[in-house]
């Protein structure tokens, strides 16, 4: 859907700072759930009195952060008059924190460009107006799609009730994931490898499902080398409740959260309950798999934004025919592995070539060895071709 233009005057310095606010964003992907990641950077002229982004839930949000920065760095009076490029809404309400409006406010900043507005319901709008009342002067909608780009899982739990789901896929060029015996240890090079760990350090959650944990008994932490510098929310899909409570999924120590989806009344459902952080029960879904529909609206109620797939090809298949996955990487190794190895998809389904999942805009390079194709499904465009 086209964007409306920026409601207000900006210039190309308003520009430059708004995406100085957006790189601010970024560094706190997967750290601030259920709230956005949002950058906020306070200048006068050329000059960056101060900038910050969104603390973890308890802590201040950007503007609060960028605010306190100038006030230490230059005093109270630099913040008279200054701007403010934000690249969400500021928030106008009580919560752990005070509304950031306020703070804008009383600082007697004169100016804020604000990226996109926020659906949240006791924002939607309000914020902008309330600066507007005391004569701030707003600018909204500048590089508005870049700045929902960034806040994407917060914008896809207010307006569809659902985290965003992103797709990982690692496989040979012919699609495999693994050996026919199971071995799949490694398929990519490291540089692919390490491209992973900054997926999963910028996501919420990570997913799998219960016959990769089987298979591969994966930890599905952060790390940076070999010392684990990160534990995303851990989501395992396990209907019948089949992955050992020995797998490293289990192992809660450091800080590590294991999330369990499975069915409704699932056998041995009191020993997981006991050992897992958090355990969803779901109704049966298609094929007698669990109701992946109903679990992310599970998620998101829970406070997830952004979730990470990493495996395995029923699962992922399960989630493409769902209409649940929004953005695909998929890293191609420069090897043949054969018909007789496991597929990285399961079935979808497919009665005509048209209703075959395509991704746009489809981006590719090199990592290292290997292939990285990332593209994002657009729900809309699949959902008219199927009419």
């Amino acid at each position: 859907m086209k964007r409306a233009d920026p409601v207000g005057r900006t210039t190309l310095r308003d520009e430059k700072m708004l995406r100085k606010a957006l790189r601010a964003a970024a560094r706190g992907d997967g750290r601030t759930f259920p709230n956005p990641s949002v950058g906020a950077v306070l200048y006068r002229g050329d000059r960056i009195l101060g900038s910050g982004t969104t603390r973890p839930p308890g802590g201040p949000h950007a503007e609060i952060v960028a605010i306190e920065a100038a006030r230490r760095r230059h005093g109270e009076k630099a913040l008279r008059g200054a701007s403010m490029a934000v690249t969400l809404e500021p928030c106008d309400f009580e919560g752990r924190t005070g509304p950031c409006t306020r703070a804008i406010i009383e600082a007697g900043i004169g100016r804020v460009v604000v990226g996109c507005r926020d659906p949240h319901p006791r924002v939607a709008g309000r914020g902008l107006r309330k600066l507007r009342r005391n004569r701030v002067d707003v600018v909204s909608g500048l590089l508005e799609e870049a700045c929902r780009w960034q806040h994407r899982g917060f914008l896809s739990v207010h307006e569809r009730g659902r985290p965003w789901v992103t797709l990982k896929l690692a496989t040979s060029l012919d699609g495999r994931i693994a050996l026919a015996n199971g071995a799949s240890r490694w398929i990519t090079g490291p540089e692919a490898r390490a491209f992973v760990h900054r997926l999963r350090d910028a996501s919420d959650a990570v997913m799998v499902g219960s016959r990769t944990a089987r298979a591969d008994d994966p930890e599905l932490s952060v790390r940076r080398g070999e010392r684990i510098v990160r534990h995303p929310v851990r989501l395992l899909v396990d209907g019948r409740l089949r992955v050992p409570l020995s797998a490293r999924l289990y192992d809660l120590s450091g800080g590590a959260r294991t999330w369990v989806l499975c069915r409704k009344g699932a056998r041995g459902l009191r020993r997981v309950r006991a050992a897992a952080s958090r355990v969803f029960e779901l109704p049966a879904g298609q094929g007698g798999q669990v109701d992946l529909v109903d679990g992310f609206s599970q998620l998101a109620r829970a406070g997830l934004t952004t979730v990470l797939v990493e495996g395995g090809g029923l699962l992922a298949s399960a989630l493409l025919r769902a209409d649940l996955v929004d953005e695909v990487h998929w890293l191609l190794a420069p090897t043949l592995i054969g018909g007789d190895g496991r597929a990285g998809l399961g079935p979808l389904g497919l009665e005509r070539l048209s209703d075959a999942v395509s991704l746009e805009p489809i981006r590719v390079r090199r990592r290292g060895v290997d292939l990285h194709v990332h593209g994002r499904i657009r729900h809309d465009e699949k959902r008219e071709k199927r009419k």
